[in-house]
């Protein structure tokens, strides 16, 4: 039996290599669009996913929410593509779009059939070219980002911690990344018609963008349209990344939120971290992942099964490009004081801090991150996002492959040590999330 265990985790582990590994071409155009094709012919769908490098990170003092806006407003049309047209033709063709938006990037994709591949390149081509950027069209969207923020920050139970509206603004001093994604609606409205165009002008040309085609394509003939498509349209001005540093937090920081949609309180430690593209980013997901992440994990057990004293434990990472954030906490349970959830939460930090992590949870680990990695890229909508994701923010394309390498070589010392360079008192936030008074 345990024979047949070797030889069954063996195959298992050559075939997920092998299931994993993604290839790609890629090319640059002369006006600096960056192009990656993946040829993947199982199934007869193709998506088309334009990144663009600029998040709300990138927007001016005084004008935040730009990006996130223009993640709505580039659907309101284009000079060949008439108002409130885009998705009518993209569901009549069979297909299926969308678009988000982060601090860091902005991205636009459509999936379609196979044979519907060069409309979904003319309508992206459509986008970068000529948008129409008018009046009504600010003002409509205007509107859905307004109902948008309603929705989900204002009117939505814990919508400030989801959305870091309440947490950003106290870990970050100098960087934008202490602006919220959606932005301020005053900023919106006070904006005028040119500085939408003025935006788009600076950053959604060729040469900050990256185009990924995935699925089922032929290289040659794809190659062809993107030039024929994409060749023309002129390269913008170059870009300036942001480049601010943060002192580093040597002073806990202690902050009061009110929630008016909640009647549970919660008690949040938030911890700075380091860029996406450091090692100390991916030992800090384990972390996170041993914490909190489902029943067996450490604080769940302890607060939830054992001790009674917590609804509900959390714990994330927010990776991203410049400083990522790291999010831990707990829901009370009854008459449950936050201090006592404190005082349980320190509890799991310090045994992070002061004792290895066994062998068997070690394990269990890392075959939660390799189901991870192969779910990642399950889909062809899944496998483009990584690659444009990859080339933009990580510079490595490659690790759409390789970056499961790296959790595998995280050690158990690793993770106790970034436990104590990272997760001390005096380098966090501690946030109290609180009912509104009158709410209670």
């Amino acid at each position: 039996m345990k024979l047949l265990t070797f030889w069954g985790c063996a195959f298992l582990a050559v075939f997920t290599a092998q299931a994993q590994q993604v290839e790609f071409t890629e090319f640059d155009l002369d006006n600096g669009l960056h192009v990656i094709l993946h040829q993947d012919n199982t199934a007869p769908v193709v998506t088309t996913g334009v990144m663009y490098h600029v998040g709300a990170k990138d927007e001016a003092p005084g004008r935040t929410g730009f990006a996130h806006f223009f993640e709505h407003l580039l659907f309101e049309g284009t000079e060949n593509i008439a108002r409130g047209e885009w998705f009518n033709i993209v569901a009549a063709n069979g297909g299926s779009n969308n678009a988000n938006t982060t601090q860091d990037r902005t991205y636009y994709y459509e999936t379609f059939p196979s044979n519907s591949l060069e409309l979904g390149l003319w309508m992206e081509s459509e986008r970068m070219l000529h948008p129409v950027i008018n009046e009504i069209g600010v003002e409509t969207q205007n509107e859905v980002v307004k109902e948008e923020k309603r929705s989900r920050i204002d009117n939505a139970p814990y919508g400030k911690i989801i959305y870091a509206t309440g947490i950003n603004k106290y870990v970050f001093d100098k960087h934008p990344y202490a602006n919220s994604v959606i932005g301020s609606m005053e900023d919106l409205d006070a904006a005028e018609l040119q500085e939408f165009k003025d935006f788009f002008k600076k950053y959604y040309a060729p040469n900050n963008a990256v185009l990924v085609v995935a699925g089922d394509i032929d290289v040659a003939k794809t190659k062809a349209m993107v030039k024929n498509y994409f060749g023309a349209i002129p390269s913008g001005e170059e870009v300036a990344r942001v480049d601010i540093k943060e002192t580093p937090i040597s002073e806990t920081i202690t902050a009061t939120e009110y929630d008016d949609n909640i009647q549970i309180p919660a008690k949040l430690y938030v911890y700075r971290t380091p860029s996406m593209k450091e090692r100390d980013a991916y030992i800090l997901e384990m972390i996170s992942s041993i914490l909190t992440d489902g029943k067996s994990s450490r604080m769940y057990k302890k607060m939830v099964d054992q001790d009674k004293t917590a609804l509900q434990v959390l714990a994330f990472t927010r990776p991203q490009e410049d400083y990522g954030t790291y999010i831990m906490g707990a829901l009370p349970l009854g008459d449950t004081e936050l201090s006592t959830l404190a005082t349980a939460m320190d509890e799991e930090i310090n045994k992070l801090k002061n004792e290895l992590i066994s062998e068997r949870e070690y394990q269990k680990l890392q075959n939660k991150f390799e189901n991870n990695f192969v779910s990642s890229n399950s889909s062809i909508q899944g496998v483009a996002n990584s690659l444009a994701r990859y080339y933009m923010l990580y510079e490595d394309i490659n690790l759409i492959n390789k970056e499961i390498e790296i959790y595998r070589s995280i050690t158990r010392e690793e993770i106790k040590e970034a436990a104590n360079k990272y997760l001390n008192k005096n380098q966090r936030l501690e946030l109290d999330y609180l009912p509104t008074p009158e709410s209670k």
